[in-house]
């Protein structure tokens, strides 16, 4: 009679672990969805930008030098960050430049 009552306590235990097992899957998943999936859109999304670079599109290093587009090349590009200053950097270390606002006048 001890050894059925210890057995099925036994056997209740381990569902206990397969059901934390579960959730412990689920909490990776979520844990995956929420903060993987972004980067891989915001990634595609720039991976996207380089290929569409055209002559006059302003960008911005990851360095943070503004500059325009002066021609563009299979791996660089050429960027005009002066009157005359054209600079040849590595497709991967650029990003469309942030929109620029319109000043408000003070009054």
């Amino acid at each position: 009679m001890n050894s059925l009552l210890i057995l099925l306590q036994a056997a209740g235990q381990s569902k206990g672990m397969g059901m934390s097992l579960w959730l412990m899957i689920g909490m990776i998943v979520l844990l995956w969805i929420v903060m993987m999936r972004p980067q891989r859109k915001k990634a595609k999304e720039e991976q996207k930008f380089r290929a569409g670079l055209q002559k006059g599109d302003r960008v911005v290093f990851s360095g943070g030098i503004y500059g325009k587009v002066h021609s563009v090349e299979e791996n660089t590009v050429d960027v005009e960050v002066s009157n005359g200053v054209v600079l040849t950097v590595e497709k991967a270390m650029i990003q469309p430049a942030p929109e620029e606002k319109p000043q408000q006048e003070k009054k």
